[in-house]
């Protein structure tokens, strides 16, 4: 087996919030509801609550890492991740913003790699989020990319709105 890790391994899907709520057991979680095209919608738990106020995540479209592993957060399963840019300096974050004619369920891709096949679940032993996650950048413009190719969907490029330099987590 190879070590060599390809962005079209990722599921990246649009995602659009159907209902969030701050986790019963956690002041800095959000459990949300997100439409991402299937038979029903997925819980995602997000740790945002210090860096995104509630009503700017009610009902918004959002970009959704769906083969992470499906882990508990303080007892409720997360079956995948918002992705965000994020700054440290000062501290900021905000989630990458879809086109605004993309729809639940609709494939984000890494421009170059869309031909690739996404893996069922990304393998935790192999790192694969880990390394693909350090070349995740905000560009000068303001355009989700990996490794300088942009992050897109069939309706154009995936967006944060001030961010620029920032990491993608």
């Amino acid at each position: 087996m190879s070590d060599v890790v390809s962005p079209s391994q990722l599921d990246m899907r649009v995602g659009k919030i159907v209902s969030i709520e701050r986790h019963p057991d956690a002041d800095s979680l959000y459990v949300e509801q997100v439409d991402v095209g299937e038979d029903r919608p997925r819980t995602i738990v997000s740790g945002l609550v210090q860096t995104v106020p509630i009503e700017e995540m009610t009902d918004r479209k959002v970009i959704i890492l769906c083969n992470l592993k499906p882990v508990k957060m303080r007892g409720v399963e997360s079956q995948g991740m918002v992705l965000c840019a994020s700054s440290e300096n000062p501290r900021a974050v905000e989630p990458l913003d879809p086109p605004a004619r993309s729809g639940p369920g609709d494939k984000v891709f890494v421009e170059g790699y869309e031909d690739g096949k996404a893996d069922q679940q990304l393998n935790s032993k192999k790192k694969v989020w880990e390394k693909l996650q350090v070349e995740l950048k905000i560009s000068n413009d303001f355009v989700a990319q990996w490794q300088g190719n942009n992050i897109a969907t069939k309706m154009g490029v995936v967006r944060c709105k001030s961010l620029a330099g920032a990491s993608i987590k």
